[in-house]
């Protein structure tokens, strides 16, 4: 799956709302829609039945915690959500590192690459949070190279 082609096919009621902006957002909730086939695999293998769940957890948690912060009406609050996130996309990370038994090179290698460029977004917005006051609906600035290799997802 490509980053180019899925964004084809979120539905407007997400892509129009001002948290599509957040490149960090965008990256995790394309994370949540390759994490699916990558867990479909998983659970496969009885031993990594657990595994797989925790995975497909952490990894929805992402989204939903930039989004939950997102909506908070200080800078603070939004800070506490995404660190919640920057809390699930290391663990997501660290999950699929275990899953590197069974999920190919090819993917273990870009699913970390991916939570990895998620977490540095993370980092930065933070503190960019914590300095903050008052919601916040305009166009954030973060930029999308969509040319790297995190937006080309191979699939298990």
């Amino acid at each position: 799956m490509n980053y180019d082609n899925w964004v084809k096919t979120v539905p407007n009621e997400i892509t129009d709302d001002s948290l599509w902006q957040v490149e960090a957002y965008r990256l995790a909730l394309f994370l949540s829609e390759i994490c699916w086939h990558d867990t479909s695999k998983l659970i496969q293998d009885q031993r990594m039945r657990g595994l797989s769940d925790q995975l497909y957890r952490a990894v929805g948690s992402v989204s939903a915690n930039i989004a939950e912060g997102y909506s908070k009406s200080t800078g603070r609050d939004r800070a506490r959500f995404y660190e919640y996130a920057l809390g699930s996309a290391r663990e997501s990370r660290d999950w699929y590192y275990k899953a590197h038994h069974l999920l190919s090179e090819e993917v273990i290698k870009h699913r970390m690459s991916l939570t990895t460029q998620i977490i540095r977004l993370l980092i930065t917005m933070v503190p960019q949070q914590r300095n903050s006051k008052g919601i916040r609906e305009e166009k954030e600035s973060y930029k999308v190279n969509t040319t790297s290799d995190i937006y080309k997802a191979p699939m298990p």
